[in-house]
């Protein structure tokens, strides 16, 4: 076969080299050890959890060694293509913390720009690029094409693209695709010709020389050292567009935009014996590979199960309704990813998770599990270091969006919704009231007229006519100008009075020598003034609400007595 002459009836037009492209993307220079990663997905919607993942590892990586994080687009499925789904991407990982150094970003009108020396950065404009690798390929015997009829094509391509990501059958193949495979090979100049000059589209295969009872061996700096069955199916390099399926954009892109590190979802776990062998066909240098496990949660049943788009929590915007700042989420992620991170924020308490010394030999080898509870955990924590300010603004923004009446009422007076917010805030065990934006307004509703209501009722072991003399005695007794040890003692007198212990001690050492103790009378008052059994510190909320208020609250509870 002469592959010259294929070449050249395969792409007449490319007069491109390797060469040329070598030398239009030269080799990066970076710091010793700096780490050039990128983030290459296919927007086609939503961004989902799992994909926050790989980019936060990748940016992790890249800054903390003063490398390069770039985002590419990978758009050769232009069938999948949903507009806007790109800048929303971008928006959503800046959002999470995760900013690029090159490739795709977002100009001041939060339309796609790219900046950086190795683009295009988008796949579909590299056509180019790929085909002059391909010929390069047909030139020495590496690849090949495959003439078909356009319902064939589909149904071939269709195969392919399935095979890509779910076959885990790596040592063995369909009997009729081998057969189809050597068929395929068995062809003339005379029929490359004749199918050209009909006009049949073609799509070019690689050329395995592998054997699937070999083993290769590869390290893998998540997985470990790995021993895969080498490739030997002829997979399709460029389809009949012209444009790359994932593993010749993968090889091609990686080497010429200088990625060392790839970091990907363990599903192309299948595929890394393909990729192996095209970097070597190319005569590029293999980068290292981290093969990130799936994030699972547990079904209904206990059971392990994937994280699936259709869970609550895969899809990003998600967190944003649920009122779940960026922070919290980025901090989840990162205890997620590296296993001694809390305890390294418990002696950090007041650094970023971006200051956390990230190591990829801390990442899990079986996967993480995704849990609603322990995000809560972490969200609490990190919303009750904030100062009462930043709390105000970023719920009054949330509301505004999702709740509009209560982010009306905040937006309002704002002063007043801040010394709300103060409450228990700063100190070394701050209050841990919210784990989100949305817990705000059931914490802190009864503050406001409007959505002030009686959500708990006094128990029924209690007298009602000791609840109606506390109420009475303590509105009689009310001073706002008291200290809080004045008021308190205050308290103190009507549960006294009312056969009630003041002194806990006392009470717990035999509570059967009273009706109660001082805090039950202490709840008498809590429900009438906010309406709930548990509610914050009761002498500021008094302070907040102001005497008359308070006293107007106590009143009505006096007369529905």
């Amino acid at each position: 076969m002469d592959f010259e002459r294929l070449a050249e009836l395969l792409y007449p037009d490319i007069t491109t080299t390797p060469e040329d492209m070598e030398a239009r993307f030269p080799r990066r220079e970076l710091p010793e050890g700096a780490v050039v990663t990128r983030f290459a997905p296919s927007p086609t919607g939503f961004v989902h959890f799992g994909g926050l993942f790989p980019s936060t590892v990748g940016e992790r990586m890249a800054h903390l060694s003063k490398g390069v994080f770039f985002l590419r687009i990978e758009d050769t499925d232009a069938k999948r293509e949903v507009e806007g789904a790109a800048e929303g991407l971008i928006k959503t990982l800046e959002r999470y913390g995760v900013s690029f150094d090159e490739g795709a970003v977002l100009d001041e009108n939060g339309k796609i720009t790219y900046k950086g020396n190795y683009g295009p950065y988008k796949q579909s404009e590299r056509r180019e690029i790929y085909q002059t690798f391909a010929k390069s390929l047909v030139q020495k015997g590496l690849a090949y094409p495959v003439f078909t009829t356009e319902e064939e094509l589909e149904e071939l391509l269709e195969t392919d693209k399935k095979a890509e990501i779910k076959n885990t059958d790596w040592t063995t193949a369909a009997a009729e695709k081998k057969a189809a495979q050597l068929k395929a090979r068995e062809f003339t100049i005379e029929d490359v010709e004749k199918n050209l000059a009909e006009g049949n589209p073609f799509v070019l295969r690689v050329l395995s020389d592998g054997d699937g009872e070999r083993k290769v061996k590869i390290t893998d700096l998540i997985k470990g050292n790995l021993e895969i069955p080498e490739n030997d199916e002829d997979f399709v390099l460029l389809k009949s567009d012209g444009i790359p399926t994932y593993h010749f954009a993968h090889a091609v892109d990686d080497h010429l935009m200088g990625t060392t590190h790839v970091i990907r979802g363990e599903e192309w776990l299948p595929s890394l014996p393909k990729h192996i062998q095209l970097f070597r066909y190319l005569g590029f240098k293999l980068p290292k590979f981290m093969h990130i496990s799936q994030i699972m949660k547990l079904d209904e049943n206990g059971n392990k199960k994937k994280l699936s788009k259709r869970d609550m929590g895969a899809n990003m915007d998600d967190y944003t309704r649920m009122g779940y700042i960026p922070e919290a989420v980025c901090e989840y992620v990162m205890t997620l990813l590296n296993s001694n991170y809390e305890e390294w924020h418990a002696q950090n308490p007041d650094k970023s998770y971006k200051e956390f010394p990230f190591s990829v030999k801390k990442m899990s080898v079986s996967g993480c599990l995704f849990d609603f509870d322990k995000l809560n955990d972490v969200s609490k924590n990190v919303i009750s270091r904030l100062d009462a300010r930043t709390v105000t603004q970023k719920v009054t923004e949330w509301a505004l969006q999702f709740d509009e009446p209560f982010g009306k009422a905040l937006e309002a007076t704002p002063d007043f919704a801040e010394r709300i917010f103060a409450i228990g805030r700063g100190g070394k065990k701050p209050r841990r009231d919210l784990a989100t934006l949305a817990d705000a307004r059931p914490y802190m509703s009864f503050f406001y007229d409007e959505f002030f209501k009686l959500e708990d009722e006094y128990p029924e072991n209690f007298d009602r006519d000791d609840i109606k003399k506390t109420l009475v005695t303590f509105n009689l007794s009310y001073d706002e100008n008291d200290d809080m040890n004045t008021w308190f003692d205050k308290i103190k007198g009507i549960a006294d009075s009312l056969g009630y212990a003041s002194d806990m001690k006392a009470y717990k050492a035999d509570p059967s020598a009273f009706k109660g103790s001082v805090a039950d009378i202490s709840m008498f008052i809590r429900v009438a003034v906010t309406g709930k059994m548990n509610a914050p510190d009761l002498y500021t909320v008094m302070q907040i609400l102001g005497r008359q208020k308070t006293l107007e609250r106590i009143d009505a509870m006096i007369n529905s007595l």
